[in-house]
């Protein structure tokens, strides 16, 4: 057996070690340019687009985390990149859902708390001493875009809290004290809440779905935490609706550009949290665990989950 690995680390010891003593008797390589040869599989994380470039012979392609835009784009741009008939795979949960749910939580609790204003007064000149009153529990609503597997444990923990969640998919959901929306109806989703907490998967239909129109329907001086993709927001009408007041603050961990150009005018707002796309950081143990059990399966004849929509992208 032949695998094909290919990430921005590169040859990677680690990955490559732990494939290699995960898949004992196949031949792990890191991919390198030019390489067209033979491999039943490829692992791979925003590769490069000859990676896969119409690459015969492939029984399958997984993707080192759940989102797997990167992979569909070249489809998308270029159709024929991907063979026909090979299963694009997305990792499933392998310790990304506690991480994410860790992060959307303390990110809502913040400003929740308004700790965001006391970091703020402590930076300024002359640091300030002043108590602010919390928002209300019961008026502080929450909108979860996206109700994946993350999405729904996000949505389900917030909601713990007393919390008002809404929840919005592409297809309707059931869940447990979340007030759910779908298709059609994200504009209702999206009125009068006072976070956006954006989990969304990556797809035509879904970039740019941060922009002013939705920020607009929000309670004024709302928030806005962006876990998923970077295209997904409108950075200009960010930046114009914290100016105006109608957005208070956005805590961002993914962005168009990757990483985060030190000019970028995010970086001069003072209301804008970033942090380097690390929300939900794949762990190479429980990821080279899951892909090795899932080859034994294709190699076996057995079904696998997590195989990627190409059509839907997700």
């Amino acid at each position: 057996m032949k695998v094909l690995f290919a990430a921005p680390q590169g040859g990677d010891a680690r990955w490559l070690n732990a494939l290699s003593q995960a898949l004992p008797g196949a031949e792990v390589r890191t991919w390198e340019p030019g390489d067209t040869a033979f491999a039943d599989y490829a692992v791979v994380w925003r590769p490069e687009r000859d990676v896969l470039r119409a690459r015969e012979g492939l029984k399958a392609i997984f993707n080192l985390g759940a989102g797997v835009d990167a992979i569909l784009r070249f489809e998308r741009e270029a159709p024929g990149t991907l063979s026909r008939n090979v299963p694009v795979v997305r990792l499933e949960d392998t310790g990304m859902a506690a991480q994410m749910n860790e992060y959307a939580t303390y990110a809502v609790l913040r400003y929740l708390r308004r700790f965001d204003e006391y970091e703020i007064a402590q930076r300024s000149a002359v640091p300030q001493w002043h108590v602010l009153e919390p928002h209300r529990h019961d008026t502080f609503i929450v909108a979860v875009l996206g109700l994946g597997v993350l999405g729904t444990q996000v949505a389900a923990t917030l909601a713990s809290f007393g919390l008002p969640v809404r929840g919005y998919s592409r297809s309707k959901k059931m869940l447990d004290r979340i007030d759910t929306f779908a298709g059609e109806a994200l504009d209702a989703c999206l009125d009068g809440a006072k976070v956006i907490v954006n989990l969304l998967p990556s797809t035509p239909d879904t970039d740019g779905i941060l922009n002013r129109r939705a920020f607009e329907r929000l309670a004024r001086g709302a928030y806005v935490v962006n876990l998923a993709r970077g295209v997904h927001l409108v950075e200009d009408d960010l930046l114009v609706a914290l100016q105006d007041g109608q957005l208070a603050a956005a805590t961002l961990d993914v962005f168009a550009s990757e990483p985060l150009p030190p000019t970028h005018r995010f970086w001069r707002e003072p209301r804008i949290t970033i942090t380097p796309h690390i929300s939900a950081l794949t762990l190479c143990e429980p990821a080279v665990a899951q892909i090795a059990e899932k080859i034994g399966a294709l190699e076996r004849g057995e079904p696998i989950s997590g195989i990627v929509d190409v059509a839907r992208g997700y």
